[in-house]
């Protein structure tokens, strides 16, 4: 049996399956190992159910998450998933990865991922490139959900927000100053409360000044990030991963074909793909 994971910092989409059936299909919480240590995600895997049950039975664990870059941040995550998966070995690599592999199999090409966070890499059919792009919530994230959260909630303490829009968000939210700077300042993961606010984007997205920021995120994404890496492999198909990139993918194509950028694919969930390539492997 194997299992395949692949994780924001909200939540993480799981697959188990044993020669291509699938045994059972769920979300955990996401697994960020910038925020969760191995206790914690030991502490995480031993509250499913599904995991419970199946934790002996499963030999390979594919997981593909945000966070999880570097050596020391991998061996964080692999340690915990090792010492609750007694019997599997472990394979754990960053989320962009995880989405090139979904949306390009063995062939080469531009990756981009737009869900909660966002970040872009070339890959050569094999690997992906390293580069300086996943700078996280903070520093980047360009058209992301936690991006369109922080336009929203400066919109509305600046007092900038359109009236129409200003009212939507009050009778939505009752949002108290106070109380909004506290769980972006104090709160352990103010990234996951940050995107909260794609659901206010989601039913308010044929208004025209939300639609504006939405296409200001994509334009930044593509300026940032995937025009450098189309400059140097210009004959590359350029592919889409995540949540955002597939609730607004109207405003993505606009803003690809404004800066003469053409998609070949958005992909909303990539878990459902990698599940497909693994199960042929295995």
């Amino acid at each position: 049996m194997i299992a395949v994971v692949y994780s924001g910092s909200n939540f993480a989409d799981w697959r188990l399956a044993d020669k291509d059936r699938t045994i059972a299909s769920f979300k955990t919480s996401g697994i960020n190992p910038y925020f969760n240590d191995e206790k914690h995600i030991i502490q995480l895997l031993s509250k499913n159910i599904n995991l419970i049950h199946h934790a002996e039975e499963i030999k390979r664990i594919y997981f593909f998450g945000a966070g999880s870059s570097s050596p020391q941040l991998k061996a964080i995550v692999h340690n915990a998933l090792s010492t609750f998966f007694k019997f599997g070995k472990v394979s754990v690599e960053h989320d962009i990865a995880g989405a090139a592999i979904s949306c390009c199999k063995n062939s080469p090409g531009i990756v981009s991922i737009c869900g909660s966070g966002s970040n872009a890499a070339w890959y050569d059919g094999k690997r992906v490139k390293p580069n300086n792009f996943g700078l996280g919530y903070i520093l980047a994230d360009e058209g992301s959900g936690n991006w369109l959260g922080r336009q929203l909630l400066k919109g509305y303490m600046n007092e900038t927000l359109p009236e129409n829009i200003r009212k939507k968000f009050v009778q939505r939210y009752d949002p108290d100053r106070k109380t909004l700077l506290e769980k972006i300042y104090r709160q352990k993961q103010p990234a996951i409360f940050l995107n909260s606010f794609t659901e206010f984007y989601v039913d308010n997205k044929e208004d025209n000044y939300i639609k504006g920021i939405v296409k200001s995120g994509f334009d930044k994404l593509i300026a940032t990030y995937l025009l450098p890496l189309h400059d140097e492999h210009p004959e590359a198909l350029l592919y889409f991963a995540g949540s955002i990139a597939a609730g607004f993918q109207n405003h993505l194509y606009e803003a690809a074909a404004d800066a003469n950028l053409k998609i070949a694919n958005i992909i909303k969930e990539p878990i459902n793909n990698l599940l497909t390539y693994y199960s042929s492997k295995n």
